[in-house]
């Protein structure tokens, strides 16, 4: 049996709680608020507590799906990532920057949050960036 836990930061909000998730034999299986938190100080909100489950869900999607012929199908990252590109580029010509829009996610990192919206500010050209976290 092998135990360990590992740190991190929440990520469903911005306020930073620290913890650690306890992993048994390669999987996650519970949280244990961080004492020495400065944002969280050893508590955690109904969130944090709940924050591992998703990670594991048979419901998470693990690979990118496109619809073909009216079904999701699984394809590689590449032909997703340039169909997305090229639909983006599509959309923005025809109809300007701001139609598109940016929904980010609370289960990405502060970092990677950042990350959508300054490529949504900086390459696209449209400030419509909304996130799904509420306090």
């Amino acid at each position: 049996m092998d135990y360990r836990t590992v740190p991190t930061t929440c990520t469903y909000c911005g306020c930073g709680c620290n913890f650690f998730l306890e992993v048994l034999d390669g999987r996650i299986i519970g949280t244990i608020p961080s004492k020495s938190g400065p944002a969280n100080q050893g508590k955690l909100c109904i969130k944090g507590w709940h924050v591992h489950q998703f990670v594991q869900s048979p419901e998470r999607l693990t690979r990118p799906l496109l619809r073909k012929n009216g079904n999701l199908s699984e394809v590689s990252w590449d032909e997703a990532l340039d169909y997305t590109a090229s639909r983006l580029k599509e959309i923005t010509s025809a109809h300007g920057s701001d139609s598109a829009g940016f929904f980010a996610s609370a289960k990405l990192t502060n970092e990677e949050n950042y990350l959508i919206q300054k490529f949504a500010r900086a390459a696209v050209g449209t400030n419509n960036v909304d996130h799904c976290a509420r306090l």
